[in-house]
C-alpha cells in the first residue's frame, strides 16, 4: 500500500471523553453513523515571528524565519440525523425523553466547555495495491482519529422546503488520555488480528491517520457502549 487514493468518507464514530480527554467507559458513551455529508479539518496555525538582524549601515546581517505553531484543527461536521444521542455526545445538550424513557429530542442550553468527545472517521481508498494479503480482510480504509475535540456547537438551523443539515463546529486539543484507544482499529499481526493502535498518540499531537485493514463499525441509531481492555485497566 504505497500510494492509495483517498475516496469518499464512509463512517464516523463519536466517543465521550472526560475533562482530561480520557474515554468514558460504560453504556451510552458512543455513537456510530454513516449519515453525514462532510467533515472539514481546518488547521489552526499561529505564524511565528521572524527575526531580522540589521547592521548600522542598514545591511541585513542575518535572518531567522519564525517557527509556526499548530494550535489544533477547527472541525466542521455536516450531518443529517437529528439524533438526540449523537448531539448530546458532541455538544453536551441534555436529551429530552418521552413517557417510556425513549430519547425524542434535546435541549439547547448554555455551552458546557468542559464537555468533549473523540472523533474517528473511516474513508474508502482506491488503488491497485490496497487489498491486503491476509485472507481475513475485506479491504482497506484510511482511518483518522482526533482523540479530543471540545467546544462542540450546533450552528444556525434553517427549516424550509429542503432537507435539513446540521452543522457542528469544534476544535481539537492535544494531550488527553486516549492512549491506544478502547477499540480495535488496526491489525496486530500478519494474520490480521484486530486490536487497538500499537502506540498512543504523542502528547503534542492532535490527529493521527493511517491505513487499516480492520473494517469500520456498523452504524446504529442508539447509544453504544465503550468497553475493551483500556476500560478494564482504568481506575
Amino acid at each position: 500500500m504505497t500510494a492509495p487514493l483517498i475516496s469518499n468518507a464512509s463512517t464516523f464514530r463519536v466517543t465521550r471523553v472526560n475533562g482530561c480527554g480520557r474515554p468514558v467507559c460504560g453504556p451510552d458513551n458512543a455513537y456510530v453513523t454513516d449519515c453525514f455529508a462532510s467533515l472539514a479539518m481546518n488547521a489552526n496555525i499561529e505564524e511565528g515571528e521572524d527575526t531580522s538582524f540589521k547592521g548600522a549601515n542598514g545591511r541585513q546581517c542575518g535572518f531567522k524565519k519564525g517557527c509556526p505553531t499548530l494550535n489544533g484543527y477547527d472541525i466542521e461536521l455536516i450531518f443529517y440525523q437529528a439524533s438526540p444521542e449523537l448531539i448530546e455526545l458532541m455538544t453536551g445538550s441534555p436529551v429530552f425523553y418521552d413517557y417510556a424513557g425513549r430519547p425524542i429530542g434535546f435541549d439547547s442550553c448554555s455551552i458546557p466547555c468542559r464537555a468533549g468527545f473523540a472523533l474517528e472517521l473511516w474513508a474508502d481508498i482506491l488503488g491497485e495495491d490496497v487489498c491486503p494479503e491476509e485472507d481475513t480482510s475485506e479491504g482497506a480504509w484510511q482511518y483518522f482519529v482526533m482523540p479530543w475535540v471540545s467546544n462542540g456547537i450546533i450552528g444556525d438551523l434553517e427549516l424550509g422546503s429542503e432537507g435539513v443539515n446540521f452543522t457542528l463546529t469544534g476544535s481539537t486539543r492535544s494531550g488527553g488520555r486516549w492512549g491506544v484507544g478502547p477499540y480495535d482499529v488496526m491489525a496486530q499481526d500478519a494474520a490480521g488480528t484486530p486490536g487497538p493502535m500499537l502506540t498512543p498518540l504523542p502528547a503534542t499531537c492532535h490527529r493521527r491517520s493511517f491505513i487499516t485493514t480492520i473494517e469500520p463499525p456498523e452504524p446504529d441509531t442508539e447509544y453504544l457502549p465503550v468497553e475493551g481492555e483500556l476500560c478494564e485497566v482504568s481506575p
